[in-house]
């Protein structure tokens, strides 16, 4: 079937790059959807959906924007203005992916109109500050897909061309080749890091495929624990084992390797049963590039590879860090457990290993001992989180649940 690829961007000022954008995919055999966003000029011809129906879906008239005098409160109305334009198209079934193209202004714009859409569908940026700093990573949907307008400030070229070519040729292929996800099995999200640090997935995961479920592992290194909340915040989860918690210690400590404030809290939200572990909840991370900050200058420390090292929270950092669980897991709807793995929380806190520190370790399973609220069962286990105990617990736990019917085993699931 022929693919339809949404083009959004300020057809007064971008008009050729956006044509541009457009010959390409329709040589390629794609049809295009087109949206301005502009707010103060016109563009060279009609849009099929203009300026007008954009500032009306955020609220106002687009006088009434112009009226505001000013670009950036402008730009915020026809961001939500664009971003529901484009979920609605979505749902209709008139678009299979989106492009958006811009500088600063549109591409705050896109990435809104790039979270309207569910995980799957097919969402590209054509900017000048693609992988910049600029960008926090909350404003990025989980699946994004970024590229930089080489030369494209103004007016097209043989160097921005080549580089909307690309993006054109990424996003209709995309659409192609994209598969809508198969919810014939229900499915089980878990987080964890590399297998070098915690290694619980290599025994779950294949125990619950022989259950009948589906099992997805999130990489807990930021974008990774996104994904995970935007689905468990969507309910696509029959169950979360939420056991690797180190964006949740990076939020908390301000690392910018987080995965957004919502951490921990929509599975909970969502009524999902979710079974919690502190796994690396000792660590905080640092970007490669980074200078370790003097406060951490004097703590344990490993170095992972040249894009992320660690170093070590210490025992009042980690007692703090239990008020804000126990907070956000009393919070849950659905019924949560909490298993507390007394011999350690990830590989590198073993003894004679870099991060063992058996001090901040009991400072925090106290502290959990006190805190955690009676709705969240505790179960402590005399063993590391590596340990084949602890995934013995583990699966103990789901399969009480599958018993008692709290776990959703779904139509085809044994």
């Amino acid at each position: 079937m022929t693919k339809t690829i949404l083009s959004i961007g300020t057809y007064d000022t971008k008009n050729a790059e956006l044509e541009f954008i457009q010959s390409c995919i329709e040589e390629q055999g794609g049809r295009v959807l087109t949206m301005d966003v502009s707010v103060l000029g016109d563009p060279e011809k009609p849009t099929d959906i203009s300026k007008h129906d954009v500032a009306r879906a955020g609220g106002m008239t687009i006088e009434q924007v112009i009226a505001q005098g000013d670009e950036n409160k402008a730009f915020r109305v026809m961001s939500q203005g664009a971003a529901d334009l484009v979920a609605q198209a979505w749902r209709e079934g008139r678009i299979d992916g989106m492009i958006a193209l811009g500088g600063t202004m549109g591409t705050d714009l896109a990435l809104d109109c790039a979270q309207a859409l569910p995980l799957g569908v097919p969402k590209f940026i054509v900017s000048t500050v693609s992988f910049s700093p600029l960008i926090p990573p909350d404003r990025l949907a989980p699946d994004i897909q970024m590229i930089l307008w080489a030369g494209g400030l103004y007016g097209l070229n043989s160097i921005c061309k080549s580089s909307l070519a690309q993006a054109a040729g990424a996003v209709l292929g995309a659409a192609k080749a994209a598969q809508p996800p198969d919810n014939s099995r229900p499915l089980v999200g878990m987080t964890s890091l590399g297998s070098s640090c915690l290694k619980y997935m290599k025994t779950l995961k294949p125990a619950l495929e022989q259950r009948g479920f589906e099992v997805a592992v999130f990489h807990s290194t930021g974008m990774g624990g996104m994904a995970f909340e935007k689905l468990a915040k969507e309910g696509a989860f029959c169950c979360v084992m939420d056991f690797c918690l180190q964006e949740f210690g990076n939020l908390l400590a301000g690392s910018l390797v987080s995965s957004g404030s919502d951490r921990l809290t929509n599975a909970g939200r969502s009524g999902t049963p979710q079974i919690v572990a502190p796994g690396a909840l000792d660590l905080v991370d640092f970007a490669g590039w980074q200078e370790i900050p003097p406060d951490y200058s004097d703590r344990p420390f490993h170095e992972h590879n040249r894009l992320i090292k660690s170093s070590v929270f210490n025992a009042d950092e980690r007692r703090r860090w239990v008020h804000e669980l126990a907070e956000r897991l009393g919070n849950a709807s659905g019924e949560t457990q909490f298993i507390l793995p007394l011999g350690g929380i990830e590989e590198w806190d073993r003894p004679g290993q870099e991060a063992h520190d058996p001090e901040g370790l009991g400072a925090f399973i106290e502290e959990a001992r006190t805190v955690l609220p009676e709705r969240v069962r505790v179960v402590e286990i005399d063993a590391h989180i590596n340990d084949d105990a602890f995934n013995e617990t583990a699966l103990e736990i789901f399969d009480k649940w599958l018993e008692n019917d709290v776990v959703d085993r779904g139509a085809n699931a044994s």
